[in-house]
Parts: structure tokens; sequence; C-alpha cells
């Protein structure tokens, strides 16, 4: 049986870059195959369309919604829109964010401020909204996308980005803790390098001519810094969500999963 069969899921950020294959939309299919009815939710409404189409062309269902995270009355008419198509939600996986290069001394503070104000809103407004419905029926999953580097220093200045992200691993653990009572687990995601449109639209934007990488050079170059010897792919957070989403992890709340292929092992 489907280890989510009969589950509502509101994915935010489940659309992706240019039709690739993104965290967030990989994970909103993941969902579906394992009984979910997804509400995929993207500031783009195209893109969470196609991530609705592919669900519904493996037989799930879903409906695209389209809101700004970071706008509070956005995602309350959102969450009230995935209330009156589906009566209920189960399990919210946040996965919006956004990258931005810069050191202590080099990163703007028109940078640094989007970076707070995308990456923490991003867990915060959607959790606050869906939280109401978690506690009045006692039960529910918050799964919250972070990264290895709000843990560490990883060799390129995203101190803004990592600041970010440490942050949401401090808001996971504060939220499960005050939710456990209410039967509300929340958890957090660490993907480690994973190959995405995100993350290689930041290298192009990097890079002085993008026509020009080798993207099959560049992977095996971030392939050897990782112990399991292969850059992450979206599957590889998809699998660890329905993992945390499900009743096999019933009694797993306020930690993370670190999806990362062992670089985090490392000195």
């Amino acid at each position: 049986m489907a280890r989510l069969a009969g589950k509502i899921a509101l994915v935010t950020g489940a659309g992706s870059m240019k039709g690739g294959m993104g965290n967030g939309k990989a994970t909103a299919i993941r969902l579906a195959q394992e009984g979910a009815a997804i509400a995929a939710l993207d500031l783009d409404q195209t893109a969470a369309e196609e991530t609705c189409d592919l669900i519904r062309q493996e037989g799930g269902r879903a409906f695209a919604l389209t809101a700004d995270v970071t706008q509070e009355d956005q995602v309350k008419t959102a969450v009230d829109r995935c209330m009156s198509e589906f009566g209920q939600i189960d399990i919210l996986q946040n996965n919006v964010g956004i990258l931005k290069t810069g050191g202590a001394m080099d990163s703007t503070v028109e940078d640094w401020d989007a970076l707070v104000h995308v990456n923490m809103k991003a867990v915060f407004l959607p959790t606050k909204h869906v939280l109401p419905h978690f506690v009045e029926r006692g039960v529910g999953v918050v799964t919250n996308i972070s990264s290895i580097a709000g843990l560490r220093y990883l060799g390129t200045p995203y101190i803004g980005y990592n600041a970010t992200k440490g942050s949401i691993i401090s808001f996971t653990r504060n939220l499960a803790a005050e939710m456990a009572p209410h039967g509300v687990r929340a958890n957090a995601i660490l993907p480690g390098f994973i190959d995405t449109p995100m993350a290689r639209n930041i290298t192009e934007q990097n890079t002085d001519d993008p026509d020009t990488i080798d993207w099959d050079a560049l992977d095996k170059q971030r392939a050897a810094r990782i112990p399991l010897g292969r850059v992450g792919t979206p599957w590889d957070v998809a699998n660890a969500a329905v993992f945390l989403a499900s009743d096999d992890a019933s009694y797993i709340t306020g930690t993370e999963i670190t999806v990362d292929g062992g670089v985090s092992c490392r000195v």
C-alpha cells in the first residue's frame, strides 16, 4: 500500500526553472507517487501546472496554486484554497529558497535583505497559516529544506545564504518542540551538492561566458569532493521527504536528515 494514501500535501516551490527538475518538483511528484494528493504552489503558475500535469499523467491528483510565499495575504489565500479543494492538509513541504553569492565584506545589503526576506519567510508564513489546521486535527507534518551550508562553510563565500539556511534548522527545532503536544512533527532536510536548475543558474551567473561551461567536467570535479562519488539528484531529496512525511517517521521530530553523499562527514 502507498505510504501516503489519503494524505494531502501542500508543496511550496513545486515548480522548477526552465522546465527542469528541482527539489520541490521532484518532491511533489514522489509524494504523489506514494498516494498523496498535491497542492503544488509556486510563484510561476506555468511551472506549477507543469508539475501537476506530470502527476496527473501517472494517475495522481494535483492542482496548481500561485503565490509569493513572502506575502502573508497570498499565503493565507493559498492555504484557504487548498482547504477548499481537499478539505484538509496533512503535509506541508517548504522548498522555496534563493541563493546569492557573497562573503562578509562584499555581500551587498540588498542581497542580504533579499536572502533574509525570502529564505526565512518562505518557511515561516506557510507554516504559520497551515498550523491551525494541524492543531485542530491533532496531526500534521512540516518538512523544511535547509542545506548543509547551514552547518558549515563549504569553501565558497555564501555567508547570507548559509546564515539563512542555518536559521531554518533552528526554526525547525523550535517548531518541533512547540508543536509536539499538538501531534505535529517538524524536521529539516539538509541537501549537499544537488544538480538542480537553480544550482546551474548560479554557476552560469558566476561565469563570464556560460556557453563555455563543461557541465560533465564540472560534475566530475564536484563528485570528487563527495565520498559516495556522485552529485546528488532532486530525487534523493524527494525520497527523504517521503520518508519524513510517512508514518515510518512517526517518532522523528526536531531533527535533520542530511542528504549529501557524505560530504559533511569530512573535515
